[in-house]
């Protein structure tokens, strides 16, 4: 009976009848204990893990850069979709996956976004439907057996942003600026699916590239979203650019097209690194 109002609800979303739905943030915000974002039909919410301290040889990763759980619910009327991805030590994995099992959620992948980092970093992709409440009380509850700061981080000093000229020319656009980090995010050209309902870019189907600057160098990470036949021409760009691949793996289950995420490291020159970067996104079918 699920299956079938589910699916009643992709009919109806697909012919517009819930285009005057509302996210209910405030009550999404109760939940969560903090405020997340909309964009769209789409709520989102970030928890930094800024409880932890790694390093990759000298390089001290930012939460901002590579540490962030997240979380996304993607309204539908009635129904609705949350996927996300969970930031966490080795030593949480398992007590997580049970705690997700048990919260009636599903989990769609784990594996690494880094290598060699100390400690070790594990990420859970997790997904479920349903009432949105219901899916956030789910997931908060998971975040609560880690040690994942849950509160919202007191106010900073606002800290001078580096100057990212050079990097937004060579990539064609304005990054997001916060402190030492710049964010980009390249949707596809294509319509995403997932278990037959369209993806929207804000809800993890974009290619995301993040910066920080360390000194005079900078650090990259991210995670390209590609379709088969872009994932070796996009090794290929990436390696002669002298940025490692470090995974390749799906984050979903139902997914049309099949999507492959590519996640990639590197400390370098950071004009150096975002021309290896353009040089990688211009094989794949991206909104530059």
């Amino acid at each position: 009976m699920k299956i079938k109002c589910w699916l009643f609800s992709i009919v109806l979303l697909s012919f517009g009848f819930f285009s005057s739905a509302q996210v209910d943030s405030t009550g999404l915000n109760n939940v969560f204990g903090k405020k997340g974002t909309v964009q769209g039909m789409v709520y989102r919410i970030t928890y930094p893990r800024s409880d932890l301290k790694v390093k990759i040889n000298e390089f001290s990763v930012a939460p901002g850069l590579a540490l962030t759980s997240w979380i996304g619910i993607l309204f539908m009327g009635n129904e609705s979709m949350m996927m996300g991805d969970l930031v966490l030590l080795d030593a949480e994995e398992a007590a997580v996956v049970s705690k997700i099992v048990s919260s009636g959620l599903s989990i769609t992948a784990i594996h690494n976004h880094l290598t060699n980092e100390k400690p070790a970093i594990k990420y859970i992709h997790f997904s479920g439907s349903g009432d949105p409440l219901k899916l956030a009380a789910s997931i908060k509850s998971v975040l609560g057996i880690t040690g994942t700061p849950l509160a919202a981080p007191a106010a900073q000093q606002p800290v001078a942003s580096p100057d990212w000229s050079k990097v937004e020319a060579i990539l064609g656009k304005t990054g997001k600026h916060n402190g030492q980090i710049l964010s980009y995010t390249f949707p596809r050209k294509e319509k995403l699916m997932e278990s037959g309902m369209e993806m929207p870019p804000s809800i993890g189907m974009a290619t995301g590239i993040n910066f920080q600057m360390d000194g005079n160098k900078a650090g990259i990470t991210g995670d390209f979203v590609l379709l088969a036949n872009e994932v070796n021409p996009v090794v290929k760009a990436l390696t002669e650019n002298g940025i490692v691949v470090t995974a390749i793996h799906n984050h979903m289950l139902f997914d049309d097209p099949r999507l492959f995420m590519m996640h990639f490291w590197a400390v370098d020159d950071p004009e150096k690194l975002a021309t290896g970067l353009k040089a990688a996104l211009d094989k794949t079918n991206s909104k530059l």
